[in-house]
């Protein structure tokens, strides 16, 4: 991805210890959280005691970061991301008569507070509607690339544009009806509303992605590839199987590699937001 020498969002509060060379400004999931919430069915947020649309803060003290000059990198990067996730969806949100408001980005080390409540990196990054944030852990994308086997900076581009979709769902409602059914319906079927879901969340990145190639020409030779490959290792089935070797399809939360490929191809091919309504369509 072209990214060096861009603009950077100012929408970025650094708790990281030491700060990580990073001016404070204005989550899919890692192994332990994500890999327990897909044999379980269980919203890997609800593992920690964290609900998607509430909870008090909680203040707790984090553990210092020994930072270095890739995670500063990669701070610098998921700054110049999040900055381009705020001009297509504010351009997207004008031409519907609509106003953008733009989420901020928390980079964290170890553990965070948040609105939704406490939690650790193991969660993976995160998007709190309560205090419409961001929060992501810079191990995670090591994560990626040395335990989920998808390298490569789209990859982490990937990452950001699906939990800024979240935050789109938010603004828009999609997510609060979601919520509101929450104890309302047997798991396995809050489940597929969960998969449904996220797939529009993968939808929404492939939009983003779509309009920032259009505005900016970001995308270089393998990027896309890249994010497919994300996409691919993070699906339910595919983590399921390497588990526990066998897959458990009520358990899902956030959809196969195949459907998680599929809708951010979508999103990407068409830029149309009105073609990511996956929770009327029978083929996801």
């Amino acid at each position: 991805m072209r990214w060096i020498g861009r603009k950077e969002s100012g929408n970025i509060e650094d708790r990281r210890s030491g700060g990580g060379g990073l001016a404070i400004g204005g989550g899919l999931t890692a192994i332990i959280a994500l890999i327990f919430s897909v044999l379980t069915g269980q919203n890997p947020l609800e593992l920690i005691g964290m609900s998607q649309q509430g909870g008090g803060h909680q203040e707790q003290r984090e553990a210092p970061l020994s930072t270095s000059r890739e995670n500063d990198e990669a701070a610098h990067f998921v700054a110049v991301v999040l900055g381009d996730t705020e001009d297509v969806w504010d351009s997207l949100f004008t031409a519907s008569g609509q106003t953008y408001k733009k989420p901020t980005l928390v980079l964290f080390s170890n553990s965070v507070s948040s609105a939704c409540g406490s939690a650790s990196s193991s969660t993976g990054p995160f998007y709190c509607p309560g205090d419409e944030k961001v929060y992501i852990d810079l191990s995670f994308y090591d994560d990626l690339k040395n335990r989920f086997n998808a390298p490569g900076d789209f990859a982490m581009a990937y990452v950001v544009a699906h939990e800024v979709g979240h935050h789109i769902q938010n603004l828009l409602g999609t997510s609060g009806k979601v919520d509101q059914l929450r104890g309302r319906l047997s798991k396995e079927e809050y489940n597929k509303l969960s998969v449904r879901l996220e797939l529009q969340a993968d939808f929404l990145a492939g939009v983003w992605a779509h309009h920032a190639q259009q505005t900016k020409n970001i995308l270089e030779e393998g990027d896309i590839e890249e994010a497919l490959g994300a996409a691919n290792a993070i699906g339910d089935d595919k983590l399921q199987k390497e588990a526990q070797g066998y897959v458990v399809p009520d358990a899902f939360t956030h959809g196969t590699s195949a459907q998680r490929i599929r809708w951010f191809k979508k999103g990407y091919q068409t830029g149309d937001i009105k073609q990511g309504d996956t929770f009327s369509t029978t083929n996801l």
